[in-house]
């Protein structure tokens, strides 16, 4: 269900579109002044605000410039007098989607909502096919603009130029390779091969083989010679992926090709030559793994010349509405369904969901639920998660950080879970559950939005 604000000093018409919204589906918030509006842009989530251009407190044009500031996708239609067709022209150019003369018909009025939120969708969608294609522009199908994947997108660019070597550490499912692909696109070496290997999918005994190649004859089955991955990456970028599996005896190899920059094929007698920049990636700490003496500490640091950190979904929630967007759009394509929408309640459990597969997982929840729902809109029941998952307990708490990282967690599920019973307690009052938290208005305000709780 969309929510519509409308912001209206009159009350006769602000109830009048009210129930005329009401009627068709939409939710409603009302504001009286400008300042309120504002205000209310943000306390709530908007889909479409509504406004008279000539209000107390604040004009018309303020509450557009707030909405656009707040999400410059948000589409925003005035409401004019007649003699004020100049400013609301005026407002279009300052990025209002339309405007709408009164008294003006309520149908005419619907169809041009109607028309501006999908719109709406369709200029997001267009954002997300950009971001997937663009190689040289930007990250290919890196989605987000949490604090922590913008850094994480400016290292990689940084890097991405030069032959150094990085090392790509992050859980199972974070998107290391997206990001290792990400470098090379982004490198000189984009027109040549970019390699991944899965040092944990392939047994130890023929790793070596995948990596350097073999003569023929070399070993019992070796009926041809083999082109390794090294080889075929030559000129290009190599990816390592879950190096911390890697036999220790064949670690001793890689960084050979590493200092030396040849590689040897398993039973052959001459060195090879190559020019292969080197990504790895683990999910393990291979610090520890050093110091358990089962990766070579000469290794780690010639592989971590430039370690770039991937964060879990859980840290970086305001990230998941673009997400589930994305895969959506995916994954309605490929099954070659009709293309659906997420519902608020839905949308809200994905949020407050903690993620343990991050965004693989998040991606097979999206597939998964456009195959269960037969309509056009995506629900809770079709999620197949908890929908509060935030007051279940403490066992989503990271165990694999550290001791400050748990800590600050921790902190996070009880803060929102009392502020959760607060709000229920006093049936959504927030300044009396401010009163009861003995925190500002403020304070819970931004608790509120930082915890997305509704």
């Amino acid at each position: 269900m969309e929510t519509i604000l409308i912001v209206e000093d009159r009350e006769s018409m602000s109830e009048m579109l009210k129930e005329t919204l009401k009627s068709v589906g939409y939710r409603t918030i009302i504001a009286k002044d400008g300042i309120e509006g504002i205000k209310r842009l943000k306390e709530e989530r908007v889909d479409l605000v509504l406004t008279d251009l000539k209000l107390p407190k604040k004009d018309g044009m303020e509450v557009l410039k707030a909405a656009k500031d707040e999400n410059p996708l948000i589409p925003v239609i005035v409401m004019t007098a007649f003699g004020s067709v100049e400013t609301a022209v005026l407002a279009m150019k300052e990025g209002a989607f339309d405007f709408i003369t009164k008294p003006f018909d309520t149908d005419h009025l619907l169809m041009l909502m109607r028309r501006a939120m999908e719109t709406q969708r369709l200029t997001t969608e267009n954002i997300l096919l950009k971001e997937e294609v663009s190689s040289r522009q930007g990250l290919p199908k890196i989605i987000g603009r949490s604090g922590k994947i913008v850094e994480v997108a400016q290292q990689v660019q940084k890097v991405a130029p030069s032959k150094t070597t990085v090392l790509i550490l992050g859980e199972s499912g974070t998107g290391k390779e997206l990001f290792a692909r990400a470098i090379h696109d982004l490198s000189p070496r984009r027109h040549y091969p970019f390699v991944a290997i899965n040092c944990a999918a392939i047994p130890r005994e023929l790793l070596e083989s995948e990596l350097f190649g073999h003569e023929k004859g070399s070993f019992t089955g070796a009926d041809f010679k083999k082109i390794g991955k090294f080889e075929l990456a030559d000129k290009g970028t190599i990816f390592l992926d879950e190096i911390g599996e890697m036999d220790i005896a064949l670690q001793s190899k890689i960084l050979r090709v590493l200092q030396e920059e040849e590689i040897e094929r398993v039973g052959g007698l001459k060195t090879i030559k190559i020019d292969v920049r080197i990504i790895a990636a683990s999910n393990k700490d291979i610090e520890k793994a050093v110091s358990e003496k089962t990766f070579r500490e000469d290794l780690f640091y010639r592989l971590s010349v430039f370690p770039v950190i991937i964060p879990p979904l859980r840290e970086r929630p305001e990230d998941i509405p673009l997400l589930a967007e994305f895969f959506l759009h995916e994954y309605c394509m490929e099954l070659k369904t009709p293309l659906k929408n997420i519902s608020n309640d839905a949308l809200e459990i994905l949020i407050k969901y903690q993620w343990k597969g991050n965004v693989r997982e998040l991606e097979n929840t999206i597939e998964r639920a456009i195959i269960l729902c037969d309509g056009k809109t995506i629900t809770s029941e079709h999620m197949s998660l908890s929908s509060l998952p935030l007051e279940a307990d403490m066992k989503g708490l990271p165990m694999n950080g550290t001791l400050g990282d748990t800590a600050k967690e921790a902190l996070r599920i009880a803060e929102s879970q009392r502020i959760i019973k607060a709000l229920k307690e006093t049936k959504g009052n927030k300044s009396r559950a401010s009163e009861i938290l003995q925190v500002s208005y403020k304070t819970l305000l931004t608790k509120i939005k930082e915890y997305r709780i509704e």
